[in-house]
């Protein structure tokens, strides 16, 4: 009687404790499965570690070995004829970029094609910040690590990032900046961010306003379409250096560089930003040339 009455007990226990909210039947997880749901409720630390590290592999490339230089130059000999024959390239006032030293190359961003087409501008290797998506995939990571990009994680103030590209300045190269901090299409310019006026401070590199035009019409899905693409370098500016400058001094500095990078983007025919501009841009060319 009492073995019985245990067994009974036991079934009961159990059907109850299969049982969820409804009336459902809980599913049976292994216990592994359990340990890997458990990492991801803590917050999926260990898959996030690692992406974080691997984010930081490709930073201290960048920083140790610097470009590939063997396909650096083999890809610079194959994208710059097809840029001058294809999308029939203009690239005014190359003569304003630096040939030595540290240099902020500042620009508009419009597509991916950008910093590609900005490289074109010079023969020096230049490093450029691009977003931690496209280090997803091994090949494509490499590819554009070995060609100078290295990973921001944008919208969140990377420091790591910044660190970087303050690095490869201080030690005399050309880092690409775009200080909408992402493509902006299409329409007038997007506003600026202090990234840029804070590395200006910091390193005291020189800034190269320039204006990309008609980058935005040439990729539609997986097509690229001949258009014709104009880039436009004002003269390099230079600002006082400081160590710790406040946010307010880096917006300040940024706004002055974007107002440049604006002036040029306006004298190429973009869409002006705000009835000011236009008044300015209607002025004289001599003007915009000045800048």
């Amino acid at each position: 009687m009492e073995s019985s009455a245990a067994a009974n007990e036991r079934e009961q226990n159990n059907h109850g404790a299969d049982r969820l909210a409804g009336g459902h039947l809980a599913p049976v997880v292994p216990s592994d499965e359990r340990s890997d749901r458990r990492g991801t409720s803590n917050g999926g630390r260990g898959a996030a570690g690692i992406e974080s590290n691997e984010l930081h592999a490709f930073r201290e490339h960048a920083l140790a070995r610097g470009v590939n230089p063997v396909l650096y130059w083999l890809a610079r000999a194959t994208l710059v004829p097809f840029f001058l024959l294809y999308f029939r390239i203009a690239r005014l006032g190359r003569e304003h970029i630096p040939s030595s030293g540290p240099v902020l190359l500042a620009a508009n961003h419009r597509s991916f094609l950008d910093p590609f087409v900005i490289g074109a501008l010079t023969r020096r290797p230049v490093y450029y910040m691009a977003k931690r998506e496209l280090f997803e995939r091994r090949w494509q990571a490499w590819l554009l690590n070995s060609l100078g990009a290295f990973p921001v994680d944008r919208g969140r103030g990377d420091e790591e990032a910044m660190a970087t590209a303050r690095t490869i300045l201080q030690r005399g190269d050309c880092v690409v900046i775009f200080p909408e901090g992402t493509r902006v299409r299409p329409g007038p310019l997007g506003h600026p961010h202090r990234g840029v006026g804070r590395l200006a401070l910091q390193t005291g590199a020189r800034v190269v306003p320039i204006a990309v035009v008609g980058t935005e019409d040439v990729r539609r899905g997986w097509r690229i379409r001949p258009r014709k693409v104009i880039l436009r370098c004002g003269r390099p500016l230079r600002f006082p250096q400081a160590e710790r400058p406040s946010p307010a001094m880096a917006l300040g500095v940024a706004e002055r560089i974007w107002a440049c990078v604006s002036l040029q983007w306006e004298w190429l025919g973009g869409v002006s930003s705000s009835p000011c501009a236009e008044a300015a841009a209607s002025g004289p060319r001599s003007h915009a040339r000045a800048a």
